[in-house]
């Protein structure tokens, strides 16, 4: 989650930390099926939450964990054996005296998200996943996850992909480990976001299948090496400028599952789009208009990016529909910046590429 950000129910990227914790393209190759690196994590849903979890196994024997794969933090977390929180008793915890090959650094960590935080300990263990094999990795486990954000997770915990920048000082996040010990071919990974439930979502370590997007890929150079971020020229509705007039920055975030932006931008749309806030907060619109709404826009280094009402509005229950539009909060917000989560990535394949700091993307299939 982003820092400062009031992050919705996904995952996220880390708000802030304690003092003295922080602060020519490459040739695209399809992977064959069973090349280590290319798999399929599932889709968890929620009444509240919508969250793309895959599984990993960590120790030796390994233990394993659902978590979110989340390009808006660096640092990979799950629950301990210790851990005193509500939250913890209904997740997967990890026991260090199972495991050989773990290691502590008895380093206190706490990470803030906007959702909730976590406080725990820094620790070093084999991570594996679909054939990768991640040895000494350093990773959190928790002995405190206050609040209502993870009780009612569908994850275990979050496997963060952002710059190392944005990580734990002095500890390597989980892709470099991968790229750093040889275990992938390309330095860079992509996300298909299935808009089925429960299937088809694919998230690829060091190679891109073609098969997954239409058409070439557009390369959007990242803006600033931190979180997954870049340079947006404008938002509008049926030619006309709405939001970004001028340019503006915008984060790649798989852990977001909405489109967040400044608040007074986004009460301009909902009142577009004809969305009405309800008692609880979000803003409802009448699903019969889904088919007579117009595309919104998101221009990005000079292509255009429509995302139709069918995607920026959500079934609820009982036939209610609600806009996939939210307020950002927090100090990323002051200017008019955003935050394009899952909403804006289930139409757009999208390849994050460490080797040249770069984004692509393409309509997905």
């Amino acid at each position: 989650m982003t820092g400062g950000v009031s992050r919705d129910a996904g995952a996220g990227a880390p708000a802030g930390r304690n003092k003295g914790e922080q602060e020519p393209f490459p040739e695209e190759k399809a992977p064959p099926p069973s090349t280590p690196g290319l798999w399929q994590p599932g889709l968890a849903t929620t009444w509240w939450q919508l969250a793309y979890v895959g599984t990993i196994r960590i120790g030796t024997p390994p233990q394993e964990f659902k978590v979110i794969f989340d390009t808006g933090s660096s640092d990979l977390w799950v629950p301990s054996i210790y851990c005193s929180s509500p939250a913890c008793a209904n997740h997967n915890v990890f026991n260090p005296l199972l495991s050989t090959t773990f290691r502590v650094s008895g380093r206190p960590i706490h990470l803030q998200y906007g959702s909730g935080t976590m406080s725990g300990f820094l620790a070093y263990d084999t991570i594996r996943f679909e054939g990768l094999v991640d040895e000494s990795q350093a990773f959190g486990l928790s002995l405190r996850e206050p609040g209502k954000f993870m009780e009612y997770a569908v994850f275990d915990g979050i496997l963060g992909l952002a710059y190392p920048s944005l990580s734990l000082q002095g500890t390597i996040p989980i892709f470099d480990n991968l790229w750093k010990q040889g275990l992938i071919a390309q330095e860079l990974f992509a996300f298909y976001l299935s808009k089925k439930e429960e299937e088809g979502s694919v998230v690829m370590f060091g190679g891109v299948d073609h098969s997954y997007y239409r058409g070439d890929l557009n390369w959007v150079p990242v803006s600033k090496p931190f979180y997954w971020q870049l340079s947006m020229d404008s938002i509008s509705v049926n030619g006309a400028v709405i939001a970004c007039s001028g340019g503006c920055e915008a984060i790649i975030d798989t852990g977001t599952s909405l489109l967040i932006g400044p608040s007074s931008v986004v009460l301009n749309i909902q009142k577009i789009i004809n969305a009405k806030r309800s008692y609880s907060g979000e803003y409802m619109i009448d699903c019969s208009t889904i088919n007579t709404l117009p595309d919104i826009v998101f221009a990005i280094n000079g292509v255009n990016y429509p995302v139709p009402a069918s995607a920026y509005i959500r079934d609820g229950q009982e036939g209610t529909c609600y806009s996939n539009f939210d307020e950002g909060r927090g100090g990323l917000f002051v200017s008019d910046s955003w935050i394009l989560g899952d909403v804006f990535l289930r139409l757009y394949f999208t390849v994050f590429n460490r080797g040249n700091d770069t984004i692509g993307l393409a309509p997905a299939v």
